[in-house]
């Protein structure tokens, strides 16, 4: 296998074969074990019109499970680690609750019902999954594609319960413009690159997703990305 998705990849629109999830997940797993968490507030970002509290507790988010479809594009596997930050000091969050959610390949959300879209009832691209001991979660899925008026991006959103106290913070992460240029000449990316948005068009974006933008390396079929999340310690 290679690691490069870029057009005459016919393979790179099919779902991942499971060795190829493994391959991607051990490439993660390995960067997070010689990486020490990055004790930095994460900067706060608008939850966005999209956000359904689905309750759908899954590390693959790519199907939608109301008809078992599979939303097609370049696969993604995106490991979150969430940590508590005091002072310069920092702590695993476990036990948070982490949903992300996301367009497909055309720009379009699931279980959404306005803003020109009409797909009310689907769950594909999202999901949520609870962190473990080292305050990591993992979601398998696909690049985002791009609609008008927004870089290319995923939601995420972190609950945390302190006692009787819950805790949320949402935010987005950004994909680096040249990395997307690559990935969205090859299908089904097609009207990914009519409606494109790049990161500096963006207000969003230019508030301060310049610390949210993932580092995406290219992995078995396609890209794996790691990314601490800083909380303020309760």
């Amino acid at each position: 296998m290679t690691s490069d998705p870029l057009p005459g990849r016919r393979h790179t629109m099919r779902v991942l074969a499971a060795s190829g999830v493994a391959l991607v997940a051990r490439t993660a797993s390995a960067q997070r074990e010689t990486a020490l968490p990055a004790c930095v507030l994460t900067p706060a970002q608008t939850e966005g019109p999209f956000f359904v509290d689905e309750r759908l507790e899954r590390a693959d988010i790519r199907s939608d499970p109301t008809d078992g479809s599979i939303r097609q594009g370049v696969p993604l596997l995106l490991a979150l680690r969430i940590v508590a930050v005091t002072g310069r000091d920092c702590q695993p969050a476990r036990d948070a609750i982490v949903d992300v959610w996301h367009c497909d390949a055309a720009g379009i959300y699931s279980d959404a019902d306005g803003m020109g879209l009409r797909t009310r009832g689907s769950k594909f691209l999202r999901g949520y999954q609870v962190s473990d001991a080292s305050g990591e979660v993992r979601f398998t899925t696909i690049y985002p594609g791009a609609y008008r008026g927004r870089a290319v991006h995923v939601h995420f959103k972190v609950r945390t319960n302190t006692g009787a106290r819950r805790d949320e913070f949402t935010s987005q992460l950004y994909f680096d413009d040249a990395l997307t240029d690559r990935v969205h000449v090859a299908a089904p990316y097609a009207a990914s690159i009519r409606q494109r948005t790049h990161n500096v068009q963006d207000g969003l974006f230019r508030m301060n997703g310049r610390a949210l933008i993932l580092d995406a390396r290219p992995a078995a079929e396609g890209y794996a990305s790691a990314f601490d999340v800083g909380l303020r310690a309760a």
